[in-house]
């Protein structure tokens, strides 16, 4: 419970009236400074009375309404009876979707929605006493006020709007974060992707999923994570493009739509191939005699030799029939010996008859 704020001057504003010579002096109630809450905080104001008329004696913000005063005043300079306080707070609700509000209060308590009443328990009673009621809130914003009056003795309120969570009822998508951003660290290899906070109330977290350009997005996101940036030390560097986007999702298990795609160029590290040239046997690459072998360099083997062409065709018959040449006679023996006769029955073909 937050103390009402006191004021630290009296803006009094002295009214002086010259009767009969004498002078008489009034002093009007102080008035609360403007105050400035930032959302979701409530601006809470207090009135000495129990129509919340004129201008509230004190303002100040709240983050929570569960006050219990028992049998006293609310604030300094405010009546123990007859007093009254008023909640206000405009926020984003996201994508809406189903709520549950919950009043408890001594003496009188009304919750309003956008202007429209939604709780009404408006009577001087001896008890606390509640209610709950469970409504559906469009997405973006909206506000809320809750009034709260005390007419005679114990005076305690309690206040809250809370998201329904359950599967079976909150079928509700949420929106898909806002200000995303990637940036790629060619130091590092790394790329950091940012987002905005989600303004949903049943926020379980976010889902970061990555792709290669052309690719489809997984089932499977890249990280999980309920903060608003994530770091990939996982991306390959390998000169491609990669794209990223960032899901939210809720208690009940809804998934948003994803961010636009924010894409990164990686640097190229990829081990480089070696030269090709003439190959050998196996198709190991060719390496010119003589030259030295590094270590894990390819090795040259030549491959088995060529034979010789095969001839084509068969032999021809020339016409001519060949013996086989004479040892050469000497001197002394030539003009002796008998000039050597063909045997009797062989004779030679003609050209052009066919043997017999």
């Amino acid at each position: 419970m937050n103390p009402a704020r006191r004021t630290t001057a009296a803006a009094a504003t002295a009214v002086v009236l010259a009767t009969a010579g004498t002078l008489l002096s009034t002093t009007a109630p102080a008035a609360a400074a403007p105050v400035s809450c930032a959302s979701p905080a409530f601006t809470r104001e207090f009135f000495a009375n129990t129509t919340f008329s004129g201008r509230p004696r004190a303002t100040d913000c709240d983050s929570a309404i569960d006050q219990n005063w028992r049998a006293g005043a609310p604030a300094s300079g405010l009546p123990r009876d007859n007093f009254g306080v008023r909640w206000s707070v405009t926020r984003d609700f996201g994508s809406g979707g189903p709520f549950t509000l919950r009043a408890d209060a001594q003496d009188g308590i009304r919750v309003h929605l956008d202007g429209v009443r939604r709780i009404d328990l408006w009577s001087n009673v001896s008890s606390t006493r509640g209610k709950t009621v469970n409504l559906t809130v469009p997405a973006g914003k909206h506000t809320l006020r809750v009034d709260f009056v005390n007419w005679t003795g114990n005076a305690d309120v309690d206040f809250t709007y809370t998201p329904r969570t359950s599967a079976s009822v909150d079928k509700v998508e949420p929106l898909a974060p806002r200000g995303a951003s990637a940036a790629y660290d060619k130091g590092t290899r790394r790329t950091r992707v940012a987002w905005s906070k989600s303004p949903e109330m049943d926020l379980a977290g976010y889902r970061v999923y990555r792709r290669a350009q052309g690719a489809s997005f997984g089932t499977r996101p890249l990280a999980t994570t309920t903060s608003t940036s994530y770091s990939d030390t996982t991306v390959p560097a390998t000169g491609a493009t990669y794209l990223y986007e960032v899901r939210a999702y809720d208690r009940a298990g809804n998934e948003s739509a994803g961010t636009a795609d924010q894409s990164v160029v990686t640097t190229d590290r990829t081990p480089r191939r070696p030269r090709t040239g003439s190959t050998g046997r196996r198709g190991r690459t060719a390496r010119s005699p003589g030259s030295p072998t590094r270590p894990g360099a390819p090795i040259w083997t030549p491959g088995p030799p060529t034979p010789p062409p095969t001839p084509t065709g068969s032999p021809r018959w020339t016409g001519r029939a060949t013996s086989p040449a004479a040892p050469p006679r000497s001197a002394s023996s030539a003009g002796t010996s008998p000039r050597p006769r063909p045997s009797p029955g062989c004779v030679s073909p003609r050209p052009g008859t066919a043997s017999p």
